[in-house]
């Protein structure tokens, strides 16, 4: 069959559970197009379901038992899936993040994740579990997303990275002074590669700030947008032009206003020293 994608079941539950399903779809020898219609959804969706690029929904693994007679092991097979520490529509924004050419991201009150120490992501996943709110093997799955992300972006040609950080997120004391030390020095070495443009919006910045929530714009290498943002349930990705070009404007207006990267390093060591 032409341009059918390998699958990688052992890459992830997603992976697993797009190979069962596209196992038993081969079986009764339908195509995407067959089952999408029986699953009353588009082929595009059972392809990202199939090659792990979508993680499956309780509905969408209760309906394809329906659909394919399995009782309810699809459904209990998608759990694994969903015990994950990640939001549902993350997985599916990190294989761009992946490939993207350009990474535009601003966050408030926290680090984001390509940018944390191996130390202040665990201090982080500590209180997480502590609270009840995570396992401490979805800890785990965090601490090392992380740190898979950061390699990422050494690939080559590495991509452009701009971000812009709430003054809240050098400010919020997380772990110990010698985890907020280093958190801090690695800020001042990812500002100084070539690559990377780093800035602060300080807190001074007041109502004249265009972005208040935490949010990542990708330029793909066809040159194609697409931004991502997150809810305390899920992530959210957007596609569409007319939705996106508006965030990038105001994302643009946001670096303007913000702290050049020189003045932004230099608040930075003031706050390493203990200097206000």
């Amino acid at each position: 069959m032409v341009n059918r994608k390998e699958l990688e079941p052992e890459k992830s539950p997603s992976a697993a559970f797009g190979q069962r399903v596209r196992t038993l779809r081969d079986e009764r020898g339908w195509t995407q197009d067959d089952l999408a219609e029986r699953m009353e959804c588009s082929a595009t969706h059972i392809s990202a379901i199939e090659t792990g690029r979508r993680p499956p929904t309780k509905r969408f693994a209760t309906g394809a038992d329906r659909v394919f007679g399995t009782g309810d092991r699809l459904l209990r097979q998608s759990q694994a899936v969903r015990q994950t520490a990640l939001l549902e529509g993350f997985p599916e924004y990190l294989t761009h993040e992946a490939r993207a050419a350009e990474i535009r991201l601003y966050e408030v009150g926290v680090m984001p994740g390509i940018l944390q120490t191996t130390e202040y992501a665990s201090a982080l996943t500590a209180r997480a579990v502590e609270r009840g709110a995570i396992t401490p093997e979805q800890g785990d799955e965090r601490i090392a997303l992380a740190a898979t992300r950061q390699e990422s972006l050494k690939r080559t040609p590495p991509p452009l990275v701009f971000v812009v950080l709430d003054e809240s997120c050098l400010r919020r004391p997380v772990g110990s002074p010698a985890t907020m030390d280093g958190q801090l020095a690695r800020l001042v070495e990812f500002a100084a590669m070539p690559n990377t443009v780093l800035q602060v919006a300080p807190f001074d910045m007041g109502d004249r700030r265009p972005l208040n929530l935490p949010v990542t714009v990708l330029t793909l290498p066809d040159r194609s947008l697409m931004s991502y943002a997150e809810s305390s349930q899920r992530g959210h990705l957007e596609r569409e032009i007319a939705s996106v070009l508006p965030m990038l404007t105001a994302y643009h207006q946001l670096q303007a206003e913000a702290l050049s990267q020189a003045s932004s390093v230099a608040m930075i060591e003031q706050l390493r020293k203990g200097t206000p």
